[in-house]
């Protein structure tokens, strides 16, 4: 699996569809011709927390073969990237900048990015450092306003079981590492991996989470002029549909596309991917003027990188 560095830590993607490095998805789905056409549609894929870039790859293939070049990651902290247990490390707007430094990394000017949960806010944190780098946005069960006090209620056990209870929740992994992959299907290993990983670095991305911003204010949320898909569904208090539908709303060039179960893309994807692959096709479709940063922000984005360098020592 391919990797680059950002501050010193190695980030790991793969690439579906073709592009100037594209590798072979598990499966061998994941390559085309190095001269496809897929290359100047990139669409980056961003997992939820403390899950992989592996929850993503039904769908990367998918869009793949629909004409597009679809990259994966895994955030620090995640899947095969290094897992520092340093939670100075761990943050949205961290993940947005190693989102760019992807995109630095592969030379792409412009791309999708689509996150679900975490990886959704971190699409809003790319959309906040740098808006003329996207094309547009799909946003897959956003956590906002109405999702913060149920997160903190679900990850709050957790974080006191991965780092308190790290002796056993070492023992759990052992165990879990210990059941054959093959045993199981795609999402069955997706979700067996949030218990095989070591808990320590798990805690640490959690303890970085509690105290970093959750996502871009709504005042600024309101300036984010590219296209956006936004997904939610009812019945998850973590990710509610009321958070989907007002950032649907606050976005001007928002729409809302309801899913019918938390795992409607998952289990059942062809509708909800035949309405992602039509947006691609719109977004692309559509020649979209570059969107600058009002100039008064520019500064604050400098400092606030130079104290990142600076705390990386």
């Amino acid at each position: 699996m391919p990797t680059f560095r950002f501050q010193n830590q190695r980030i790991a993607y793969t690439e579906y569809g073709g592009g100037p490095a594209a590798v072979t998805g598990e499966g061998g789905r994941g390559r085309t011709a190095k001269s496809s056409p897929a290359a100047a549609r990139p669409v980056i894929l961003v997992h939820g927390l403390l899950l992989s870039q592996e929850m993503h790859r039904p769908l990367a293939e998918d869009l793949a073969a629909r004409g597009n070049r679809v990259i994966t990651l895994d955030l620090l902290g995640h899947g095969a990237s290094d897992r520092p247990r340093d939670m100075w490390r761990y943050s949205m707007s961290i993940f947005g900048e190693q989102v760019l430094a992807l995109m630095d990394h592969l030379r792409i000017e412009q791309a999708v990015v689509m996150g679900t949960s975490l990886g959704a806010n971190t699409a809003l944190e790319v959309a906040s450092a740098a808006p003329e780098r996207l094309r547009g946005m799909v946003i897959e069960m956003p956590v906002l306003d109405n999702g913060l006090l149920p997160s903190a209620l679900t990850f709050t056990p957790l974080l006191v079981a991965l780092t308190f209870g790290e002796p056993l929740m070492k023992l759990l992994a052992l165990g879990a590492r210990a059941v054959p992959r093959r045993l199981l299907p795609h999402y069955g290993n997706v979700v067996l991996d949030l218990i095989r990983q070591e808990p320590g670095p798990g805690g640490a991305l959690i303890q970085g989470m509690f105290f970093g911003r959750i996502a871009p204010h709504r005042s600024e949320r309101h300036t984010f002029q590219m296209p956006t898909l936004v997904l939610g569904h009812h019945r998850d208090p973590v990710h509610p549909f009321s958070d989907a539908g007002m950032l649907a709303k606050e976005l001007p060039n928002g729409r809302l596309l309801e899913a019918d179960s938390l795992v409607e893309l998952r289990l059942a994807p062809e509708r909800l991917t035949d309405e992602i692959a039509s947006f691609l096709d719109e977004v692309w479709g559509t020649p979209r003027a570059v969107t600058k940063r009002p100039a008064a922000k520019r500064p604050a984005k400098r400092a606030a990188a130079k104290r990142t360098a600076k705390r990386a020592g």
